[in-house]
């Protein structure tokens, strides 16, 4: 088994959602939950059959976002996962959505930190160990950065 760190491109004001996911129909699934939800989001989106003729599946409302999920995707080599890169939304607001999409079998991660995919190769094929998102705690947080956890939620919007 050859074991590799694949580093993920997050373009500037995305956020990434990475997973494992199980039926072709996958892409077309979770288009709907995203433009469902939030209408206003622009998004790709991409996942890799394992089995059959093996394609990259792709979808979106922006092809840009939508290259790169293939990009990234393919980077990884591994089958079963999807890549969906958000624009103008974040993952909270779809999150649950997409976890009780009938074929999603798990998330990876939903983030904007930078990220690296462990993936694990065999003859058979490759598959996704985990996830490296972002960097290691410094410290623990103090008065201050409460305050300031508490300034950025509000700033944002998602507590009065």
């Amino acid at each position: 088994m050859e074991l590799k760190t694949v580093k993920i491109d997050i373009p500037e004001g995305c956020n990434i959602i990475l997973g494992q996911t199980h039926f072709i129909k996958t892409v077309e699934d979770l288009y709907e939950i995203i433009a469902t939800t939030i209408p206003h989001a622009r998004f790709g989106i991409a996942f890799t059959e394992a089995s059959g003729p093996c394609l990259i599946r792709s979808e979106g409302n922006e092809a840009g976002l939508v290259n790169i999920c293939v990009r990234n995707l393919r980077e990884m080599n591994a089958g079963h996962v999807f890549c969906i890169l958000l624009k103008d939304a974040f993952p909270i607001n779809v999150l649950t959505r997409i976890k009780n999409c009938p074929e999603v079998c798990c998330i990876f991660c939903a983030t904007a930190n930078p990220l690296e995919v462990v993936v694990a190769s065999t003859p058979q094929g490759s598959g996704v160990l985990g996830v490296i998102d972002g960097f290691s705690p410094k410290g623990v947080e103090g008065p201050e950065d409460r305050a300031d956890r508490k300034k950025f939620l509000r700033n944002i919007g998602y507590k009065l």
